[in-house]
């Protein structure tokens, strides 16, 4: 039903899956049941995870609403696209021993960016 959303969120799910397991791993190995236990890599890996959930959700579903309403395809993929290359490389943006500035603000501006462009389409659509 939504083919274009349901293509970007596949290898979204699998990021989720690989962050969600390296906040888990790194709980285990640093005996940290509950909260960051003040280790700076368990913090940077909750936000790296809590960045994630922050702008995936929203970005879903203002796609499948895009989808819905008839967007233009092009427009659609060019989201999808800001949208997987951003939450791929903010991740690595995160270190607890060197922060990448320019990824994170790759990370950030094309999530900002797909965001911009989806709401211009459902925009397009009502009005």
């Amino acid at each position: 039903m939504f083919p274009i959303t349901s293509l970007v969120a596949l290898p979204l799910a699998a990021l989720f899956i690989v962050l969600f397991v390296s906040v888990v791993r790194h709980r285990n190995t640093a005996g940290i049941s509950l909260g960051d236990g003040q280790d700076a890599e368990m913090l940077v890996r909750i936000r790296r995870h809590g960045n994630f959930t922050e702008w995936v959700p929203m970005l879903l579903i203002l796609m499948m609403l895009a989808e819905s309403n008839h967007a233009p395809a092009g427009a659609l993929y060019l989201a999808g696209f800001l949208i997987v290359l951003g939450r791929f490389a903010h991740p690595f943006s995160l270190s607890s021993r060197r922060p990448s500035l320019p990824l994170r603000m790759l990370g950030n501006a094309t999530c900002v960016a797909a965001t911009v462009i989806l709401i211009a389409c459902i925009a397009r659509a009502l009005f």
